[in-house]
């Protein structure tokens, strides 16, 4: 299917899922991650694996595999839009039930699969937002497990810790709408201590890429 519609955030924004596409035209503003395993040709230019950036106007040659955000800038109140989320969405506590999500004012969409790829928005209201460290992702057996996180609104970090302890930060990417922080893992799917942090509330969107042989989850959000 070259071109398949994922509904976890209507209203809110749209979200396209690419595939084998030689030419795709993006006219509106909206991002664009690469989730394949070779770069998208933009004008003179390349989107590399697990990059993404805002495009307008312009064509996309040689898509592989991509995901499309659209709308992500066309609510001119991110107040009213934030408030709007969290009537829609429950919070991440309530859904996952994990003790670090606790009290934290950080809400989610439902998870969407397309292939192996996993897809959930994630809204997190508060500043700071101390979602907690963590580095394991049990849901997933399998070793080779990948994740990245797109900023759609509002603006957050990834922070990269040495232990379960922010003072122990060693790494840290700045997220800016339409950014996706660089991967983190190593080559066997291990993850150092992490979280996502706010720098003002802010929505953004976690990508989760299966191995071979992995299992598809259930509904609901097992990591973030």
């Amino acid at each position: 299917m070259p071109c398949e519609q994922v509904n976890i955030a209507e209203p809110f924004f749209g979200i396209r899922h690419i595939t084998n596409e030689a030419e795709y035209p993006v006219t509106d503003r909206a991002i664009v991650l690469n989730v394949a395993d070779r770069p998208i040709l933009i004008e003179e230019q390349t989107l590399l694996p697990l990059q993404s950036a805002i495009f307008a106007k312009t064509t996309l040659r040689d898509v592989d595999r991509a995901v499309v955000i659209d709308r992500f800038d066309a609510h001119p109140d991110e107040t009213t839009l934030c408030e709007e989320v969290r009537k829609v969405w429950p919070s991440a506590f309530e859904v996952r039930g994990e003790e670090r999500l606790r009290g934290v004012e950080h809400y989610m969409s439902p998870k969407q699969f397309v292939g192996n790829i996993g897809l959930t928005m994630y809204h997190s209201a508060s500043v700071p937002l101390n979602v907690g460290l963590h580095k394991e992702h049990p849901f997933c057996p399998v070793s080779g497990f990948r994740e990245v996180h797109t900023q759609i609104v509002g603006y957050g970090k990834m922070q990269q810790c040495r232990a379960r302890d922010p003072e122990t930060l060693y790494l840290e990417d700045p997220m800016a709408p339409g950014i996706t922080h660089r991967p983190m893992y190593d080559a066997k799917g291990n993850y150092p201590w992490h979280q996502y942090e706010t720098t003002t509330p802010s929505i953004f969107m976690a990508l989760e890429i299966l191995p071979d042989g992995a299992p598809i989850p259930g509904v609901g959000g097992e990591n973030d």
